[in-house]
């Protein structure tokens, strides 16, 4: 069952949500699909992302907004896009987030899902962005031992490549690995096996939920703001 802000008051979700999923393109992202989509209490419709408008790349994961369509084409769902100007405000970001939220809530839809782990700072603040606007956010990830989610993830059959990382936690050899058992096995001590810090991103381009793979190739490496990405580009091209 998703879980969702009243979790503590022993509130359970009792109604069949229309649920609108954050999609970062990552692996959280993807097995958070795989969590809702079995949850009987969930109706999930759609995907949403940020994009750097300028860039034309999802914000933080750099992936390009090709392959996000490529994904939600996959999944079989529709992916809603929110336009970020760059650079971007906080103020900017507010206003774009509480157009997104009135977009949500004409569309019918009753409840917004978020990837997040254990980061109470990340949840307590989307909960604050929420009040209010009707909509309920879920967590169907959250509290999980990382290490164990990491593993199901693999066995489960969910794949993805890393395609940004911190530049003072990880190097840039670990640009476009796999992730996958060997990547568990060698990642640094006091790196969390999904990342949840920040060390590194995904792009999830095939799993349980996925009706083809995603083939994509290995392009260039750029350096930016603490962070080192390499750039993911259709197979096609």
């Amino acid at each position: 069952m998703a879980i969702f802000c009243g979790r503590e008051q022993g509130v359970s979700v009792t109604q069949l949500l229309k649920t609108w999923l954050s999609w970062s393109s990552g692996k959280d992202s993807a097995w958070a699909l795989h969590q809702l989509k079995r949850d009987p209490n969930v109706e999930l419709l759609g995907l949403f992302t940020t994009v750097n408008r300028s860039a034309e790349r999802v914000a933080i994961h750099g992936v390009r907004e090709a392959l996000l369509q490529a994904q939600a084409n996959s999944l079989g769902l529709p992916l809603v896009v929110i336009d970020l100007p760059f650079p971007c405000s906080n103020e900017d970001y507010q206003a774009c987030m509480a157009h997104f939220h009135q977009q949500a809530c004409d569309a019918g839809i009753q409840a917004l899902a978020f990837g997040d782990l254990f980061l109470e700072d990340v949840r307590d603040y989307r909960l604050k962005t929420l009040e209010g606007t009707g909509l309920t956010p879920l967590f169907p990830l959250w509290g999980l031992d990382t290490a164990k989610l990491a593993q199901t993830m693999v066995q489960q059959g969910l794949k993805a490549t890393i395609a940004c990382v911190q530049s003072d936690k990880l190097e840039a050899q670990w640009l476009g690995r796999a992730f996958d058992q060997t990547l568990l096995d060698t990642l640094p001590e006091g790196i969390d096996p999904c990342g949840e810090f920040g060390e590194f991103h995904t792009f999830a381009w095939d799993g349980p939920d996925f009706s083809y793979p995603i083939a994509v190739t290995l392009g260039e490496q750029v350096q930016r703001e603490g962070a080192r990405f390499i750039d993911l580009l259709p197979a096609e091209e």
